[in-house]
Formats: C-alpha cells, structure tokens, sequence
C-alpha cells in the first residue's frame, strides 16, 4: 500500500525559442529526452520526463518555443503550450539573462494571473556579470510579481537541484500517475525520430530543417541489435536532392551521428537505413499533421 505522503504532479516548462528548457528538462531527469540545438524551434512536441523516487513521481513536460505561428504547423506547436496551462500543478517559466518579454502577451497574461505556483527561472547566469544578474532579478521580480525567481544555468546544472526541490515542496499528496520505472510517455519511434531531426538541424541551413518530418516505418528489436527504417520528409525535390547531398555524403553523414546517438539512447547495437522522400505542403495539411503527431484537435 503507499504512503500516503506520497506526491505527484505536472510540471511544465515554458518560455521563448532557444531560452533552454530542453536543457533544463534533460537536466531534471538525467536522460536526453529533448532535441539541443542551438536553433530555434527544436522542440516541436510536448514531450514528458518522469523522474521517480520512493515518495515522490514529478512528471515534467518540455513544450516548443513560443512563437506568432506563420502556418499550421506551427499552430499545433502553439496548442501544445496552451494544453501545459491546463494541467500543471506548477509552472516553470524560463527566460534567459538579457530577456525582457514573451513573445505573445496573452501567454505572458495567463503566466502572471496564474493560480497556481509560478517558478520564474533566470537561465544562462553564466553568460553575465553581477550588475547584469542583479538588473535582471529587479526587472523580473516587478514584470511577474506572482513568481518566485531562481538563478540559475542548465547547461552548468547550477541552481537545478535547489529547483527540483522547491518542485517537491510544492506538489500535491497524489499517488503515481505513470508506473514507477517509466521514463517518458513518447514511444521508442518518436526517440529515433527526433534523434535523426537533431542531426538535421546541426548540419544543414536556412529553411531545410524546418521542412522536414521524420518518420520512423521499420523498428525491430533482437536481443543485440535494432534494425530500423526511416523516412526523411522534404516539402520540394530541390529540399531532397540538398538532404541527401553529393554522392549521398550528407545523408550518409546524418545516418552515422544518429545511429551512433541511438545505440547509447538504447544500449545496444543499431542497423539504420534512412530514406528520403517529397511530402509536399505536410507543414500546413491538417491530415499530415495528424498522422505526425502534431494535431491533436
């Protein structure tokens, strides 16, 4: 039977493009669950980390960026962070050191009349000075008065700890909500496909990375190895014939730093074939969207 001093709630992180919350998230549960790159837009899903100890479960969401949304795609991305509203039990509200607004006020209105704990975390402290962090603090402490504030550095993990333990004070006495050895509530899939995305987004520029969709049609697991088939969407041919590069280098390029991120992701030895193919418009086709995971209306 459990305690009854049992907690467990949500805990979900939101803030502008780039601010480091899939930094932060990954530093929380101590795997790489979220896509890092130092591009905007990263994160596309709501993606949830489970951190478990004997008294305590705190399921953490990392959601996309928050962004005016310029097609569907982006849309979906944007629903995503109004679902985080709805279910915490505490809000964490990342900014970096130097940044002085959201970018979309009725997002930053429902931060500041939340009615729920508020934690304002002041990100990449190592970037600055004392004047700048003191300056900061002040100007924060004024826009989010409801808040209370944290310096801290994810990358550095600095001030993370003393984080997670006010989270901890603040939850409910609730039982577990996911089974205690469960580490997220993605697939295996969706790890493969963000893992290929990530690589992506490293190595090539402009619009390319946003144009593009994996999806992972071929997972098989034996007892040493994973064999895996996957799809890379493009929007035009031009898009295809860049991915997939001279001699196919640059694809063959992208299938060696996935797998390699793979087989420590999984534990084991990976086979992984990659493909590519035109998916014209998927980016604003609500059907697409669907299938991808991304509309959930």
């Amino acid at each position: 039977m459990l305690d009854k001093k049992h907690k467990a709630g949500f805990v979900n992180i939101i803030g502008n493009p780039n601010v480091g919350k899939s930094t932060l998230m990954n530093a929380f549960v101590g795997e790489r669950l979220s896509i890092i790159t130092s591009k905007a837009q990263t994160t596309r899903h709501r993606i949830l980390g489970i951190v478990n100890g004997e008294d305590f479960q705190v399921i953490l969401s990392d959601t996309p960026g928050i962004i005016k949304p310029a097609y569907q795609l982006q849309a979906s991305m944007m629903d995503f962070v109004k679902s985080a509203f709805e279910d915490a039990d505490v809000l964490l509200y990342l900014v970096e050191l130097g940044e002085k607004d959201l970018k979309d006020d009725a997002f930053f209105s429902k931060i500041t009349n939340a009615k729920i704990p508020v934690l304002l975390l002041l990100n990449k402290i190592d970037m600055g000075n004392e004047k700048k962090l003191s300056e900061a603090l002040q100007f924060w402490q004024e826009k989010v008065p409801n808040a209370e504030i944290f310096a801290i550095s994810a990358l550095k993990n600095f001030g993370v700890a003393e984080v997670f333990n006010r989270i901890l004070e603040l939850l409910p006495e609730s039982p577990p909500f996911y089974p205690k050895d469960q580490l997220t509530d993605k697939p295996e899939r969706f790890f493969v496909n963000e893992t290929i995305r990530e690589k992506i987004l490293i190595h090539y520029k402009k619009e390319i990375p946003y144009s593009v969709e994996i999806d992972t049609e071929e997972f098989f697991e034996e007892e040493h190895i994973i064999r895996m088939r996957s799809v890379i969407m493009v929007e035009r041919e031009t898009q295809k014939g860049i991915i997939i590069g001279h001699k196919g280098a640059a694809l063959k390029r992208v299938g060696i730093e996935a797998r390699k991120d793979l087989e420590q992701f999984f534990g084991k030895q990976v086979h992984l074939e990659l493909y590519v193919k035109v998916n014209k418009n998927w980016r604003n086709d609500d059907r697409q969207l669907r299938r991808f995971g991304y509309n959930q209306k």
